[in-house]
């Protein structure tokens, strides 16, 4: 999974062959197809992988179970620094840029949908309400364009305003 996470994520679900995936994995092509019937197959068991991923990130960066106890803001940052030490690894953040990309297949917008539902559901038992979840993916979406264009190393005034500094 971490290596089809790998390829997926420098060309996509359109760009990237079975050929490709096999190679790098380091298994024949037909292997690939005995365990998956087809790409998108593959790719919609790559998003409920990374869906697994970042709900046991989340959970086990989670303070005090959940955040009981802290303020909204508080457990809202602390969930937001456990999303940022997931997605610190590019490739986990770019791949779910192309899964988003790819709804336009049946079984992968089925997985997408199935990943967040579950991240919804995690995010509310983590921060408590609807209005919190909101502003969790608000901030969430916020995060993942400061990342994937490396804002934190760019000083100029419209990064700083994004990145906070």
């Amino acid at each position: 999974m971490a290596a089809a996470v790998d390829c997926f994520a420098q060309k996509g679900f359109y760009g990237t062959t079975t050929h490709e995936i096999a190679q790098w994995v380091g298994i024949s092509q037909p292997y690939l197809y005995r365990l998956y019937p087809n790409k998108e197959a593959l790719f919609a068991a790559v998003v409920d992988h990374v869906s697994v991923v970042m709900t046991e990130t989340l959970v086990a960066h989670s303070p005090a179970s959940g955040g009981a106890g802290l303020a909204p803001e508080a457990a809202l940052d602390a969930a937001r620094g456990a999303y940022a030490a997931l997605v610190a690894d590019r490739n986990i953040l770019r791949f779910l840029m192309h899964a988003n990309c790819a709804v336009g297949e049946p079984l992968v917008a089925q997985a997408v949908r199935r990943c967040y539902a579950k991240q919804v559901d995690t995010v509310r038992q983590l921060l408590g309400d609807d209005e919190a979840v909101r502003r969790w993916f608000g901030a969430g979406m916020l995060d993942n364009v400061v990342a994937v264009l490396g804002l934190a190393d760019i000083d100029e005034p419209w990064a700083h305003v994004l990145t906070a500094r």
